[in-house]
């Protein structure tokens, strides 16, 4: 008896070693241990052993029946797994990068986390506002008409057959939506991508990230805006970086001022980056308009406060000395792996 469970056991196991793809393992199972298989019918045998005899046996018979079964269980296995496998398609010739290698931050995503880290530290909040954004809160909101002639300052990307939605061209909305929602005194940055219908050079690109700024109180005044933006210039570029601010009209701000920082590239001498000028506009600025303070919710007559918009594109490049905005969004690691 013995020999006979040994030889059923080697039978198993060439079965299962001689696998072809089309044979059903359920078969095999069925065959060696079902109820009227190999292993059933060789047990029945052991009915006309001696007790003594039948004791061994059955410990043999019992670790035949689980040496098969896992056997069986091992094959189920690698079937299911070859079949996984045959499914996928693998590409062998696909480059493997080095397990060494690590991503980064973009340089426009250095400086907003910088800016972020500053101005959280001065006790401003971040907000967020949609990219997708109504007429309204893009324009009107803001001091901006239908037929004022500002509006032809930019291109607007407007969407087909919604004429009062737009792809925000600034980060200036969330200004009206965080005085509605949070009220005054507020002081929060958002920063955020915006996108105009323009031609792209070495200054412009047609998506572009911005850091918009708003504080609300009382008793706000164009000092206040100063000394916060001559802090951040500061903190950007070094102690020793010089910042102008010169008259500029802006709708949603009165009076406006544009902020310009000497030009990293040619250090104020000229070049075509700064367009000859040795200045680069950075940031745009200025006290905000009562218009802008009753859309949001707030009495000019008690509250008054100062927005400000950076160009982290812009930033970017002045702080990394990169001489062309478009190599932002390029996506060129050659580029990419210099920071």
């Amino acid at each position: 008896m013995q020999q006979k469970f040994s030889d059923l056991k080697k039978t198993f196991d060439a079965a299962l070693a001689d696998l072809k793809d089309g044979v059903d393992l359920e078969e095999i199972k069925n065959k060696f241990l079902g109820r009227k298989g190999y292993l059933a019918t060789l047990m029945k045998e052991m009915a006309d052993l001696a007790d003594d005899e039948r004791k061994a046996i059955g410990r043999l018979a019992n670790e035949t029946k689980m040496a098969m079964e896992e056997g069986f269980a091992r094959a189920e296995a690698a079937r299911k797994t070859n079949q996984i496998l045959e499914g996928e398609w693998l590409d062998v010739s696909e480059p493997v990068f080095p397990a060494d290698e690590h991503g980064h931050l973009h340089p426009v995503t250095r400086v907003q986390e910088e800016l972020e880290d500053l101005f959280t530290s001065m006790g401003f909040m971040i907000a967020d506002g949609p990219e997708l954004e109504s007429d309204f809160f893009n324009f009107t909101a803001l001091n901006i008409p239908p037929t004022h002639p500002a509006r032809d300052m930019q291109d607007t990307l407007y969407i087909k057959n919604h004429p009062d939605q737009v792809m925000r061209t600034q980060t200036s909305p969330v200004q009206v939506r965080a005085m509605r929602k949070y009220g005054a005194p507020l002081r929060l940055v958002v920063p955020g991508r915006c996108f105009r219908n323009e031609s792209t050079d070495a200054r412009h690109e047609h998506t572009f990230y911005q850091l918009e700024g708003l504080v609300v109180d009382k008793g706000i005044n164009f000092a206040h805006m100063k000394a916060s933006l001559e802090k951040v210039a500061k903190h950007l570029f070094g102690e020793e970086a010089e910042m102008r601010l010169r008259p500029k009209f802006y709708p949603f701000v009165e009076p406006g001022v544009r902020g310009e920082v000497t030009c990293f590239l040619c250090h104020g001498k000229g070049c075509r980056v700064c367009k000859n000028s040795g200045w680069l506009e950075v940031l745009g600025a200025g006290l905000v308009h009562p218009n802008v303070l009753r859309e949001g919710g707030v009495d000019p007559n008690e509250y008054q406060g100062f927005a400000f918009g950076f160009g982290l594109s812009r930033l970017a490049m002045l702080k990394y000395n990169i001489d062309d905005a478009r190599l932002m969004q390029g996506g060129d690691v050659r580029f990419l792996q210099q920071f």
